[in-house]
């Protein structure tokens, strides 16, 4: 039986020229968003910087037609429809608040993630914007990894049945940008994120969490949540879990290195095996599905494909908030659904804190 090929690529938008300015330029913005933007068509117009020498020079790289001297007059430049966010997370909620505040002329937000490093703050955000009548969405890239993406395919169409168990084992050694060092948390909201977002991605919200952590021997500054263990509880008998490793050994320090991230779902009906090609950037490493179903019989499937995550997924989340705009409809990666994202981190820090089983319904906020 031969079975139609799995969808691994973003809906894009009909309308390109939606006006984006862009506040930040940094790694993120400079050698993601801005190179995937310009590879979809889309128009970043201006661009503002903490640094204005930094956002000069982003724009020359990327002829970004107009410099702002500050996040304040890019966000109330009436000529932006769509406010790209590209800051630290404790400085985001600052810029939404101004965004909502003064910028009425703007359609669309793409935040960050986290969106907040709390469930209050990211609830106020959401608020905020819903009342300012901007469309906020939330840049979780990884949903739009391709390995990920084509995945949730094979979920939705049934093919391996139901979710029995789902893991995610990375060992990678990520580079801790200095705004990290005076977070609340280190790996849970800006590493671990990834994953928790891609388990509620796959299957939905957990009921519980398992979680714990020990310090990074690598990362010299304090830090409470470095090597994360968790697993992740749902009613229905589903388990998921993941060891987010970012020691990975002393590959550092002179010893041959076992670099990578690898994940597996098992369901009632087939198996999918994949990795993350993220880990050898700048390197061009596709990450990867092989699949096996009752569906079909002769053995496993194994698409390959030439996009990566870093940065080609970046016009997948870009395009999901355009085309809400186009369509009037909520985006998959919305600032409400991220909420629950967030939830989900603060369970895991709480879980690992506190030394007790969580529920990610004591963090939602209220109805």
């Amino acid at each position: 039986m031969s079975l139609p090929p799995l969808e691994y690529l973003p809906k894009l938008p009909t309308r390109r020229d939606f006006r984006i300015g862009c506040a930040g330029a940094g790694f993120i913005m400079a050698d993601c968003h801005l190179v995937a933007y310009r590879q979809a068509g889309f128009q970043p117009v201006a661009i503002a910087s903490r640094q204005p020498i930094t956002a000069q020079q982003v724009a020359a790289r990327h002829g970004i037609p107009v410099v702002h001297a500050s996040y304040e007059a890019l966000i109330e430049d009436p000529a932006i429809e769509v406010l790209d966010i590209a800051v630290p997370p404790d400085v985001q909620p600052t810029l939404i608040r101004h965004a909502a505040a003064h910028g009425r002329h703007l359609r669309g937000i793409l935040a960050q993630k986290p969106l907040a490093l709390t469930v209050a703050e990211a609830n106020e955000c959401v608020e905020l914007c819903r009342q300012a009548g901007i469309v906020l969405a939330v840049n979780q890239n990884m949903r739009f990894d391709q390995s990920v993406r084509a995945m949730k395919d094979l979920l939705q169409r049934g093919w391996i049945g139901e979710p029995v168990f789902a893991s995610i084992d990375m060992r990678a050694i990520p580079h801790w940008m200095p705004w990290s060092q005076g977070l609340r948390s280190l790996s849970t909201f800006v590493m671990s994120i990834h994953h928790l977002d891609t388990f509620r991605y796959w299957f939905g919200t957990p009921q519980r969490v398992l979680a714990s952590t020990r310090s990074d021997p690598r990362t010299s500054f304090p830090h409470r949540d470095g090597i994360n263990l968790y697993i992740l509880e749902y009613d229905t008998g589903l388990r998921c879990a993941a060891w987010d490793d970012v020691w990975a050994g002393p590959a550092k320090e002179g010893v041959p290195s076992d670099i990578g991230i690898r994940w597996r779902v098992e369901g009632t009906d087939g198996l999918a095996l994949g990795t993350i090609g993220w880990p050898s950037y700048p390197t061009r490493t596709p990450s990867t599905i092989d699949f096996a179903t009752k569906l079909h019989p002769e053995g496993w499937l194994r698409p390959r494909w030439n996009e990566v995550w870093f940065p080609d997924a970046f016009v997948g989340t870009m395009a999901q908030l355009l085309v809400a705009l186009e369509t009037g409809s909520e985006p998959e990666i919305s600032g409400r659904d991220n909420v629950d994202t967030i939830a989900l981190c603060e369970a895991v820090f709480v879980a690992v804190q506190e030394h007790r089983v969580t529920t990610v319904a004591e963090f939602r906020p209220p109805l």
